[in-house]
């Protein structure tokens, strides 16, 4: 599907420059959760139906793994919690100073125990890497200014000394092209760049890896077959990454599985160039150096109220001015941002 009649599938109001806090869903898969919610509400049908798998095979397929190396729950940290459980006392975790908590918090409350976190600049990341480091953990594209990773250094560090790589590609994955293969954990809220409902999280769990975790939320959905895991004992959890799933939210993945599809089809490489374009359009009419991210930051005082009276919605992230690009956005959302901040 070519650019153009894709981005008719979207109805935004203009001037929605928020994705980095909530992506907008596809006509496909809006109308299937309405769909869904009526089906609900007369109990037309079961809730047994494929979204879950069909969203989890096209979210390992976008990010280059196996289905059976993903798992699927509701959020970042609910997945990251079993990584953070299992980590003995004395286990070292280096993450970055400005890290979204997501990625930080199931950390930090396991310190009482002896779990040592240490925040660094992120810059300063690769370098704070060392023989006693245990765990590396940040996001590939950082949520307060959209700062892409020097992930082939972090990386490099981590793989020199033994380190575990856990990365947050909530930022990043549906624009920017992930392989995560090359890390051990790679977790992933839906509802922003892959335009799922919220609700919506999926990890890659690296299969000579995941057999130190503790599936501490195991339920039916962890089951080795979950229509048989509905009673009693004995345990019987999937032998594959599924064993971390958490009962999976009906609407939000009839949701899920539409817009994964439409991600993949259109492309994550020209979605990717359109957003990172119109993020220079906008830094461009600001007079600012051009970027690589779909996400920018400027300081630009008084932006927020500026942009909310030019119907322009934005974010206001670590006291700056947040603006994310997506496919629905247009080069004219982007102009009316730059004159509105210019007119203030």
């Amino acid at each position: 599907m070519d650019l153009e009649s894709a981005r008719k599938l979207w109805q935004p109001e203009p001037g929605w420059l928020n994705t980095a806090t909530y992506g907008l869903p596809p006509t496909p898969a809006y109308e299937a959760v309405l769909a869904a919610q009526r089906d609900w509400r007369t109990g037309h049908t079961a809730w047994e139906g494929g979204d879950a798998e069909t969203a989890r095979a096209d979210f390992a397929a976008l990010v280059g793994a196996d289905a059976s190396d993903i798992a699927i729950g509701g959020n970042v940290s609910s997945l990251l919690a079993p990584v953070a459980v299992s980590l003995p006392p004395g286990t070292r975790v280096v993450l970055p100073d400005i890290e979204f908590t997501s990625n930080v918090f199931p950390w930090m409350v396991h310190e009482p125990r002896g779990v040592d976190v240490t925040a660094v600049p992120p810059a300063k990341l690769a370098a704070s890497i060392d023989a006693h480091t245990d765990v590396v953990a940040y996001s590939l594209v950082q949520s307060a200014d959209g700062t892409i990773a020097d992930d082939t250094e972090i990386v490099a560090a981590a793989r020199a000394h033994g380190a575990m790589v856990v990365v947050d590609g909530t930022q990043a994955v549906g624009w920017l092209p992930v392989d995560a293969t090359r890390y051990d954990v790679l977790a992933v809220a839906g509802y922003k760049w892959l335009m799922n409902p919220r609700g919506t999280a999926y990890a890659y769990l690296a299969p000579g890896v995941r057999d130190r975790f503790v599936p501490v939320a195991a339920g039916w959905a962890a089951g080795e077959d979950v229509h048989t895991s509905y009673y009693g004992p004995p345990l019987r959890l999937a032998a594959d990454a599924r064993r971390f799933d958490i009962s999976p939210a009906w609407f939000a993945w009839v949701g899920a599985a539409p817009a994964l599809a439409l991600v993949r089809e259109i492309g994550v490489e020209r979605i990717g160039a359109h957003n990172i374009a119109l993020a220079n359009r906008f830094l461009a009419g600001l007079g600012l150096p051009p970027g690589n991210s779909a996400i920018v930051t400027v300081d630009a005082p008084g932006a927020d109220e500026a942009l909310r009276a030019a119907g322009i919605r934005a974010a206001v992230r670590a006291g700056r001015l947040r603006a994310s690009f997506h496919l629905y956005t247009t080069e004219a959302d982007a102009d009316a941002a730059v004159d509105a901040l210019s007119a203030g």
